[in-house]
Formats: structure tokens, C-alpha cells, sequence
């Protein structure tokens, strides 16, 4: 009756958590939320009438012609006529995984990943090659070895900020990579959401500004310093590349909502938007300071972390072994809400993680449920106190 893609069809754990934590009394530190409270005021006065009908698929021309301002300002420079507006960052996955694609098309990713980018790929049959994340990216002898042996289709890597790890690449790593996926020819895909949430100076100059051949796509979004609900995003494409995603957007949505990318392009050149982003992070620096000192005080017995330089998570190592599942239903029974690690790995978890979200949380409903995470975390190990310590090198 369906297609033979739909048994690999899964449903995105953070869409299912989210639904569960609606509730005022869910403490949750679960999904990337932005903050309310940190969002642009949405001023929809002076809609333009043409904006009514229809558009181009590739996207607003205002906004496309801002974007490739702003990413020349990133470090990487671009025509507009390389710019795709998309419904989010989400469907430029989408774009990527019916291009490149087939059963059994090998990928490579890092360990762990994005999991709706793992969830997109799994549905169109890619078989994943990891790349397990070190304190400063991934190895780049290990891509060039993995590259020789498997010929990834691409590469999809997030090198910024990157979700779950927060880990940002070095420079050096960044620059021995980039010479690798051009001496293969590997197509390259950077996921940049988080680049603008910078709480400490480090190297953020997008790996696709490196490559002076091949194929490259650099995701960006405005979800994370704007307003998600309107879902606008964008990808900065090679030209031998771009003419294939455009017309897979033809078939799929004929073009993103242009109200809202009419407020983007306005937002993005207007004098507050860089006022706007230095105030998200100091924001934002504050509730990433705040979960800091909640770990401290009641994780640093039973678990193993780094303070992200940017990005909105912690990524949580336990000392014992466990099912975080399995403790994510105890916790959702006291009203805490957190992702476990294992569907960020694309095979086999190594470990037993947390990804747990700074953005969406008060500092004081922040220690409340760092309080009750913990008990139920200590609870769990008092169980299991025969089992071995886990070993976490990366």
C-alpha cells in the first residue's frame, strides 16, 4: 500500500517530548527552544499587498540579497542567486536527502548528530558512516580514511556550536578538513543554526568558505535568534548544485511563506538586528552561566560535561551506565523533561548522554528541575550500583 521508505520511518522523539511538556508544571529542558522572552517583537504593520500571491521559489529577492551580505560578513562570500529560501532549516535537509540519496547510500556524519537530520537521512535509506566528535571536532585522518574507503555521497557536519555536543571546531581542524573533502570531492553540507549564539570568542568561519572546488550547502535558519513559529531559513549553495535543490522545491512547496520572509529581510537589515543578537547573548549567556552552576552543585558526582562557548545545550555524560529513556519517563513523572543520547547517534550509542537545553527555562525553574533530574538520576544508580563505570574517551 505505501512506499518501501515508510518502514524506515520513525518519529522524531523531541516532536513527541514536546507534545508532553505543554503542560505550565513541565520543567523542560528537552527541545531547542528559543526563549519568549528573548524573541523580536513580531510587527507585521505595512505588509506589502503583493505579498498575497504567489512566489518565486527560490525566495524573496530583498531577503536573498541581505543573506548574502550577511554571510560575506561570516566569512563567506556568495551572489543572492545562490541563496534558496526554505521552510526552515528542516527542509533543506529534506532538499539534500532527495538529491543525493538511495537505498544504501553511504553518508557521513559526526557521532553523535542533529537527530531530524539522522531521521531524514534514515527515511531515504542512507547508511551512516560516523565520525565520533573529539574536544575539538572530528579527526581529520579518520574523514580521509573514512572518505577513501566508503565514498560518502556527502558530508553533514556542524561544526559550529554543534548540536548535541556543543562542540566548535578548531581552525586547524577546520582547515584539515576542508583540504580533505576537496582532494575526495565529497560534497559538503554545514549546519549552522547556533553560529550567532557566541558566549566566548572562538573560530566560527564557516569550512565552506575554505572550498575553492566541489559541491558544499551551508544551512542557516532564523528560528534561533528570531522567531521559529514563522520558519524561515535559507541555504548558500554552489552554483553547480543550486538549479536541482530549486526545482526539488518546486515539487515540494512551490516556496516559503513570504510575509514572513518579507519581516526576515526587514529585521535583518534593520539598525536593532545586531543590538538584537549582542542582547540574545548576553541572554542567553546568563542561562548557560545559570545551568553551569546547577551541574556543579548537584551533577558533578554522577556525571561529566563541558560548558559550551555557544549553541543551547549541555551535553551531559553519566558515570554509570543506564537507559536514559528509561529515566526520562521517571522524570517525566516529577515534571522534568530532558532528551536522552541515543537517538543522536545514527548506529550504536557509546555511552550514556543528555542533551539538556539552557534557552527555554527561567534560572529558577532551571534549579528546580536540575534538583529533581538529579534525584531521579541517583535513584536510578543506587539500583545499578554493581555496574561498571562507564569509560567516556572519545
Amino acid at each position: 500500500m505505501f512506499s518501501e521508505r515508510i518502514d524506515r520511518l520513525t518519529s522524531s522523539l523531541i516532536r513527541e517530548i514536546l507534545a508532553l511538556t505543554q503542560k505550565p508544571e513541565v520543567i523542560s529542558f528537552a527541545g531547542g527552544l528559543p526563549s519568549q522572552d528573548a524573541m523580536p517583537i513580531l510587527d507585521m504593520a505595512d505588509v506589502p499587498e503583493n505579498l498575497r500571491q504567489y512566489g518565486a521559489t527560490e525566495g524573496e529577492w530583498e531577503l536573498r540579497v541581505g543573506l548574502a551580505d550577511h554571510l560575506a560578513e561570516r566569512g563567506l562570500r556568495c551572489k543572492p542567486e545562490q541563496i534558496l529560501i526554505t521552510t526552515g532549516s528542516q527542509q533543506a535537509i529534506d532538499l539534500i536527502s532527495k538529491l543525493y540519496i538511495d537505498k544504501d547510500s553511504p553518508v557521513a556524519l559526526e557521532a553523535p548528530s542533529y537527530l531530524a537530520a539522522i531521521q531524514s537521512f534514515r527515511l531515504f535509506g542512507a547508511k551512516f558512516e560516523e565520525l565520533p566528535l573529539q574536544a575539538d571536532g572530528i579527526d581529520p585522518g579518520q574523514m580521509d580514511h573514512l572518505f577513501a574507503r566508503a565514498r560518502p555521497r556527502f558530508a553533514y557536519l556542524i561544526p559550529t556550536f554543534q548540536n548535541p555536543s556543543g562542540v566548535c571546531y578548531s581552525e586547524a581542524v577546520r582547515a584539515a578538513i576542508a583540504e580533505v573533502i576537496e582532494r575526495h570531492g565529497v560534497p559538503l553540507v554545514e549546519d549552522d543554526p547556533y553560529r550567532d549564539l557566541m558566549y566566548e570568542s572562538v573560530d566560527r568561519i564557516p569550512v565552506c568558505s575554505r572550498l575553492r572546488k566541489g559541491a558544499w550547502m551551508l544551512l542557516g535558519t532564523f528560528s534561533k535568534t528570531a522567531v521559529p513559529g514563522l520558519r524561515i531559513g535559507y541555504m548558500a549553495v554552489s552554483e553547480d548544485v543550486f538549479p536541482y535543490l530549486v526545482r526539488l522545491k518546486q515539487c515540494t512547496d512551490l516556496h516559503s511563506n513570504r510575509i514572513g520572509q518579507w519581516w526576515s529581510a526587514r529585521f535583518l537589515k534593520s539598525p536593532e538586528y545586531a543590538g538584537h543578537i549582542e542582547g540574545l547573548c548576553d541572554f542567553y549567556r546568563e542561562r548557560r552561566d545559570a545551568m553551569q552552576a546547577g551541574l556543579l552543585r548537584h551533577f558533578h558526582e554522577i556525571a561529566e560535561w563541558e560548558v559550551p562557548h555557544g549553541g543551547l545545550f549541555f551535553w551531559v555524560r553519566l558515570k554509570r551506565v543506564c537507559d536514559t529513556r528509561a529515566l526520562l519517563v521517571k522524570a517525566l513523572e516529577r515534571n522534568v523533561a530532558f532528551m536522552p543520547g541515543e537517538p543522536f547517534f545514527a548506529n550504536a550509542a557509546n555511552g550514556c548522554y543528555m542533551r539538556l537545553n539552557f534557552s527555554h527555562s527561567t534560572p529558577e525553574r532551571m534549579e528546580q528541575g536540575l534538583t529533581i533530574l538529579a534525584d531521579v538520576i541517583r535513584e536510578h544508580f543506587a539500583k545499578v550500583a554493581e555496574e561498571p563505570a562507564v569509560d567516556f574517551a572519545m
